[in-house]
């Protein structure tokens, strides 16, 4: 059983300058981070799977690279919905809000009641971590096991409220409705729609040449490709 301060030493040996200045031009700069490279993050995960408490220590230190990790390692189907609900508040930063806690939460039975309870957050960290985790759910459950009449209102949801939404819940939203065109076939039209309805969304992506895309464009080249309603096994990267 490693310990976490062993965990840390290791992250911090990996750490490096490049990395730090990469994730601060991506919006994520803060004092607690060490820069390590996602590579390197999967290697060190492979050498702690398994451990559940080491995952969720590691997220408590608040550190930007043990939190990441820890949700690379932790099964969201052993974790309380009051853990979950710790982690979606404690995610500050985008790389947490919108990858390490949906991982988790998708795993976990409560995965749409968090996520429904997540949308309606005013904290914008916390509301992205809900449109996140839904758009998880709808990439990997079989479409028996969705409500289709909450994703299509949750798509007018989208439709409705992504022009005043806050910042990353405005790309979280639109992804969203790329997730329900390129997954859920029988919604394939109300995304399209909804895609087509909402438009160009602007998003400030901080010092980077990054895009927000298009929904209705990015579902039509998942369409010309035959590949809407193929789910995925997981959504960890």
């Amino acid at each position: 059983m490693a310990a976490v301060a062993s965990v840390m030493a290791a992250l911090k040996k990996k750490g490096t300058e490049k990395t730090r200045k990469i994730y601060a031009r991506h919006g994520m700069a803060t004092d607690n981070m060490f820069g390590v490279s996602m590579a390197d993050l999967k290697i060190i995960a492979k050498t702690i799977k398994g451990q559940q408490d080491l995952a969720s220590e590691l997220y408590r230190t608040g550190n930007l690279d043990a939190m990441y990790l820890a949700g690379m390692v932790a099964d969201g189907s052993r974790m309380t919905p009051r853990e979950l609900n710790a982690w979606a508040e404690g995610a500050k930063l985008q790389m947490i809000s919108e990858y390490t806690v949906p991982w988790v939460t998708v795993e976990s039975p409560l995965g749409r009641d968090l996520a429904m309870q997540w949308i309606k957050s005013k904290k914008e960290h916390v509301a992205s971590s809900g449109w996140c985790t839904y758009s998880g759910l709808v990439a990997t459950k079989p479409d028996d096991a969705l409500d289709l009449a909450e994703i299509e209102g949750l798509l007018g949801t989208a439709v409705k409220g992504i022009k005043t939404a806050q910042n990353r819940v405005r790309h979280t939203m639109n992804s969203f409705v790329i997730a329900v065109g390129s997954y859920v076939k029988p919604l394939l039209k109300q995304a399209k729609a909804a895609g087509r309805e909402i438009g160009v969304v602007t998003v400030d992506m901080c010092d980077t040449a990054c895009n927000v895309p298009l929904a209705s464009a990015y579902i039509e080249k998942i369409e010309a490709a035959g590949r809407v309603g193929k789910k995925r096994k997981t959504i960890r990267c």
